[in-house]
């Protein structure tokens, strides 16, 4: 009996433990780091655009802005500023949603609206459309910051747009067209190509590698680019006046903030600044991007200036010109975005020597077409994404980042073309909505400015306001111009 008692005493703590509920376990916290990394990430790709960090300098709009003529230089920067307003208001009503919430397979879907549901908790918000996947990303940052990064995407990539409709397109259809093709160009490309479950994986089996969005940005955008060029015209003056840049140190200032927050661009895609462990082997996927972009922009540098020096001081009596390495810099970064991730820094320089390679004949092949892409977005941006998805497909190696796939180096032939497959899709959605966009717009609103007004310059007509003096501009004159008034 007092054995009995006894034991009853001693294991009551235990039979206790036994009959005690299990403890729910706590709801995942968003780990500092990685969140501050994803923060100072995204205000990297705003930079890019139209930023307001060192003294409003923007990227985008500085590099487009120093080509144009001096009366187009405040309507060329509110094309990239506006955007900020534009997209910044949208996605939060809609945007996001439609474009990353679990939906239909060519785009999201509204439960996600106002951002209602999109707090500060760490969720499988990389669900995408397919409920019953299962998604190796583990999130480690609040939902909203990963909401805010992407919106700085959908602001940069309608902004590379405006570079080949510079001059010409009324602001008002700008800014309408924006609102249109973010929401029936950018959303399904989005839904397909950067959500979880999207179109070619759920339906296709087909998983196109593509890091930090060279097929959903800048193959989107350069397409479009091109469709929109051939529907506005020429501008009036082109190809018999085509005017040198009116601010090249412009031009070299926004390559490089473009240079500087595209780190953010491709090494914030990593959505994590954490180290992985696969046996002896340790993977840093922040720090790849970010070393193999900076590599291959070098490198798309070094090769567009080596090819005005060898080519062209041998055939046109070229020079290696400023603008020409800002313009290989930005090719480089472009090729470079879909296989940052995926590539060594070795394979980094092929990628960006390549493109750079194929970027230079294109814009010399467009000048022989006489489309007035007024500021090469397609050669750059439209042929560059589409080199960089190709190279991805072949460089693109396991042991840099475990989650990604093989190239056609490691073995795998299918990849390249898999990544062909999704180019086609970008290049067919992009071509198509842009253009049935821009019809509908200038069948309502118009989407040309007066003549006059294109003669006389887009800022004061378009926004009442001049960029420069008449001391420092170019107005105009009867000599330019014929018999039209200044």
């Amino acid at each position: 009996m007092i054995g009995a008692i006894t034991l009853l005493f001693l294991g009551w703590p235990l039979m206790g433990n036994a009959f005690a509920q299990t403890p729910t376990a706590a709801p995942p916290t968003a780990d500092t780091g990685d969140t501050a990394f994803m923060l100072i990430s995204a205000a990297l790709v705003l930079l890019m655009t139209p930023g307001l960090a060192f003294f409003y300098a923007p990227g985008l709009a500085f590099f487009y802005g120093g080509f144009v003529r001096s009366r187009n230089i405040l309507n060329t920067l509110m094309m990239s500023f506006v955007l900020m307003a534009i997209v910044g208001v949208t996605w939060i009503l809609w945007g996001y949603s439609l474009a990353f919430a679990p939906g239909l397979p060519f785009i999201g879907g509204l439960q996600w609206l106002g951002l209602n549901g999109v707090g500060l908790e760490v969720t499988d918000y990389l669900k995408g459309s397919n409920p019953a996947e299962t998604v190796s990303y583990a999130p480690t940052i609040p939902h909203q910051a990963y909401m805010i990064y992407q919106a700085m995407f959908a602001i940069i990539t309608p902004a590379l747009i405006s570079g080949a409709i510079v001059e010409r397109i009324n602001f008002r259809a700008y800014a309408l067209f924006v609102l249109l093709w973010v929401n029936f160009c950018l959303r399904p490309l989005s839904s397909y190509g950067v959500a979880k479950g999207g179109f070619l994986g759920l339906y296709g089996g087909l998983n196109a590698l593509d890091f930090a969005g060279g097929t959903v940005v800048h193959i989107s955008s350069g397409v479009s680019a091109l469709v929109a060029a051939i529907v506005l015209g020429p501008r009036k003056t082109h190809p018999d006046r085509l005017s040198p840049p009116h601010n090249v140190p412009f031009i070299l200032l926004g390559a490089g903030l473009l240079w500087f927050g595209w780190f953010g661009f491709n090494a914030g895609s990593a959505l994590s600044a954490a180290s992985a462990t696969s046996g002896n082997v340790v993977t840093n996927v922040a720090t790849t991007a970010f070393v193999a972009t900076n590599t291959a922009t070098a490198a798309a540098a070094l090769m567009w200036l080596a090819l005005m020096w060898l080519i062209l001081e041998t055939v046109l009596r070229g020079k290696p010109t400023a603008v020409g390495a800002a313009t290989g810099a930005v090719a480089g970064l472009v090729g470079v975005t879909p296989a940052a991730g995926f590539v060594t820094p070795l394979t980094a320089i092929l990628v960006g020597g390549i493109t750079s390679l194929a970027c230079f004949y294109a814009v010399s092949f467009k000048h022989k077409l006489q489309i007035d892409d007024a500021l090469d977005t397609y050669p750059v941006h439209g042929v560059g994404g589409t080199v960089g998805a190709i190279l991805t497909g072949i460089f693109a190696t396991t042991q840099v980042n475990s989650a990604g796939k093989e190239g056609v180096l490691g073995g795998n032939f299918g990849q390249l073309g898999v990544q062909l497959i999704a180019i086609i899709v970008a290049y067919a959605i992009a071509a198509i909505g842009t253009w049935i966009i821009l019809k509908i717009i200038d069948a309502t609103v118009g989407l040309r400015v007066k003549e006059e007004v294109e003669f006389q310059g887009l800022d004061i007509n378009e926004h009442g306001e001049e960029g420069y003096n008449s001391e420092f501009g170019d107005r105009p004159t009867y000599s330019e111009f014929g018999d039209r008034p200044t």
